[in-house]
């Protein structure tokens, strides 16, 4: 055990060597000492630490009386001292006791037996006086930081500490709210009521436990206004379990309630449009079902996709695209009635719900005043943009006693709108859902048909309209059924796409095209370029660049020997990104080409900024070539671009004397089409290749 250090500041070196030697030899153990004849020297002592205790004597050398005390409390507050004085000096003593000494020793008792254990109780008293003074400073500075408010009450309910928090939230300063009747100060409000909340703290106080209060609890301020809070209570005990009295703690929750209700909104809504989404379109759809269960009545579902939609975001932008979104959002909103909902699904798909007098002829209506709506021109980012929808309408209860069912059965009724041309609306009926049946059928036969490698490829040849050589083949699938035979791309491609099953079924397709172009190359055939028809789906593919490279790889054709055939849709969905695509194709060495040009409505300036290699004209405008007609004129100015930009020229659907007199006089390039051959599988298309060996006199008749 550490012995206790006491400074002697006296300039009596008899009462210092008394002191000594009482300290000394005390009974409970030895205290440390050390002596100090100037108050200049004990101060200096002082301020190096070490010391319990100090014993001073008001006569001293450079100081007399109470100043010496007073210079030597002011310099360590917290040191316990005590003075020595004769019999005449204990009115200074008892002064200085006054100011702050612990206490005096009378010169003509130093030797007392006592006096050691005096001294070990001042030093310990101080200790424990500096310990609560630490907690209790410690406790003060932590209530006045924290962000809750803190009060607390005596048994009697009766205010006894606020902090910082709490008179800032109150509006009462600690002064003025000391002895004040908590309800006083604290006036809480039931916020759902408005009616005065009961006391908690008397509850608190009698059952001698936490409560948490009422979770609607409102604070009423001092002046009046009101803020929303979070708030609980708890007992204090003395340390014999009695009450004496309780806490409080609350916080004001109004940027968290509103956040909360923020962000409900947002959950509910959509961001775009402000329109209810998904979610609680269900919400409302359930309650309104409900609703038409009890009442005997009806609720329809009018289900709208835009037509088109994906033109004017791709050529245009996104932030053209939403402007024109919030635009179409508008226009549903005035359409409806208070009572029904528009919501947004997401994308360009928007669905209302009629809620009232929901009969066929409400819902008719209604679809009729939305696209005579949403054909007037609407006007975003400085453009006038023209727009129709699609809408299929479901009725509750005839067409789906649920909420999935009644949108799907929408949703079905939306696609055969558009089957029928767009910008029209159609009713749900028991043969569209057949459709829908067969469309997952179909979807379903597709998996199987990649797993057992049902896909084959044929070929139909490519000539040179100038020579009339074979020049190439594009290659197209057909699916070998096991029950239906050879069936057509256009009876599953589009099921494909929609399902992401054409990112396989493509990837087959290439393989097998550049093995079967390898394979007639190493026969000797005459060198050709073999086309692969790439769908958008497969183009926005992550690994489309590595999976092209790789197929070159395993199956060792010549980059320059492949050709990639995409329409201008898939070109002009994001420029930037198909732009830097195409160009580390090309530095491959692939040949690229524009599918179907002149079917989809973008600008030709994309020409000039993608390294296009062909130009296929689309075979719609091929099939009505006649004297004199307009798509006459647009195939002669595609020839006339074509042969400008340094693209070769190719005509699709070629099958008569007269479109192919045409094109040779407009000195088209290529032509392909059931004039020069029909797709064939590939053990038949090197006859069919030889046949076309002849020059353009035997083509030209």
């Amino acid at each position: 055990m550490t012995a206790n250090t006491v400074l002697i500041v006296t300039d009596d070196t008899a009462d210092a060597k008394l002191l000594r030697e009482t300290l000394a030899t005390a009974r409970d153990g030895p205290f440390a000492i050390e002596w100090s004849r100037t108050l200049a020297h004990a101060l200096s002592r002082l301020q190096c630490g070490g010391i319990d205790i100090v014993l001073l004597d008001p006569c001293l050398p450079d100081s007399q009386g109470l100043g010496a005390f007073d210079t030597l409390f002011k310099l360590m507050p917290s040191m316990p001292i005590m003075t020595l004085c004769d019999e005449d000096g204990e009115d200074f003593a008892v002064e200085a006791v006054q100011r702050g000494a612990q206490g005096f020793l009378s010169k003509g008792y130093f030797q007392n037996a006592l006096v050691p254990q005096a001294l070990r109780n001042v030093i310990q008293r101080k200790r424990v006086e500096e310990a609560l003074f630490v907690e209790r400073e410690r406790a003060r500075v932590t209530l006045e930081s924290i962000g809750d408010a803190v009060l607390s009450t005596d048994v009697a309910c009766n205010i006894t500490y606020l902090n910082r928090e709490a008179e800032r939230m109150t509006g009462w300063r600690r002064e003025e709210a000391s002895g004040r009747p908590v309800a006083e100060v604290l006036q809480l409000i039931d916020g759902a009521t408005r009616q005065p909340a009961r006391d908690p703290l008397q509850l608190v106080i009698k059952h001698e436990k936490s409560l948490a209060l009422h979770a609607m609890s409102v604070l009423r301020r001092r002046d009046g206004s009101e803020a929303p809070i979070e708030d609980s209570a708890a007992p204090i005990f003395d340390r014999n379990g009695v009450v004496t009295g309780a806490v409080v703690t609350f916080r004001d929750v109004s940027e968290a309630r509103a956040m909360a209700q923020k962000m409900e909104h947002l959950a509910q809504h959509d961001c775009l449009t402000g329109l209810p989404n998904r979610i609680l379109l269900h919400d409302r759809l359930e309650q309104a079902m409900a609703y038409a269960k009890r009442n005997g009545a009806r609720v329809a579902m009018l289900f709208l996709d835009l037509d088109n939609f994906k033109h004017i975001n791709d050529s245009l932008g996104h932030t053209v695209g939403d402007k024109l979104l919030q635009s179409v959002a508008s226009r549903l909103t005035a359409q409806v009635r208070h009572s029904d909902t528009v919501s947004r699904q997401g994308g360009d798909e928007f669905v209302v719900l009629v809620m009232e007098d929901a009969h066929d002829e409400r819902a008719a209506v209604l679809a009729e005043k939305i696209l005579r709506s949403l054909a007037e021109p609407h006007h975003a980012g400085g453009n006038e943009l023209h727009v129709t929808t699609s809408i299929g309408i479901s009725l509750f209860p005839s067409d789906g006693a649920n909420v999935e069912t009644l949108l799907k059965n929408a949703d079905t009724a939306m696609y055969h709108a558009k089957k029928k041309g767009r910008n029209n609306y159609q009713f749900f009926d028991g043969e569209m859902n057949a459709r829908a049946v067969e469309r997952q059928s179909t979807e379903a036969e597709l998996r199987r048909a990649i797993d057992r490698g049902e896909f084959v490829v044929h070929y139909q040849p490519k000539v040179d309209l100038l020579t009339g050589n074979f020049t190439g083949a594009e290659a197209l699938v057909r699916w070998v059924h096991p029950r239906r035979g050879i069936v057509f791309p256009d009876s599953f491609i589009p099921v494909a796409e929609d399902s992401g099953l054409i990112v396989p079924i493509g990837r087959m397709v290439l393989r097998q095209a550049c093995a079967q172009a390898k394979a007639w190359l190493d026969q000797g055939m005459p060198p050709m370029a073999v086309a692969v028809n790439v769908s958008g789906i497969e183009f926005r593919s992550k690994r489309f660049f590595e999976n092209v490279h790789e197929v070159l790889q395993e199956t060792g054709l010549e980059a320059r020997f492949l050709q990639l055939e995409l329409t201008e849709t898939v070109l002009m969905r994001n420029i930037e990104s198909s732009s830097a695509l195409l160009y580390r194709l090309k530095e491959m060495g692939v040949q690229l080409a524009v599918d179907d040009f002149g079917t989809d409505y973008s600008s030709l300036s994309y020409l000039t900024r993608f390294p296009i290699d062909v130009l296929k004209i689309d075979q719609s405008f091929v099939q009505m070539i006649s004297a004199g007609s307009g798509n006459s004129i647009i195939v002669g100015a595609v020839i006339g671009m074509g042969a400008n930009l340094g693209q070769r020229v190719i005509a699709e659907g070629v099958e008569t004397q007269e479109q192919l007199r045409f094109l040779h006089a407009h000195h088209c390039d290529e032509g392909q089409g059931y004039l020069f051959g029909r797709p064939v599988p590939a053990a038949d298309f090197g006859a069919l290749a030889r046949t076309l060996s002849g020059g353009a006199g035997t083509l030209v008749q």
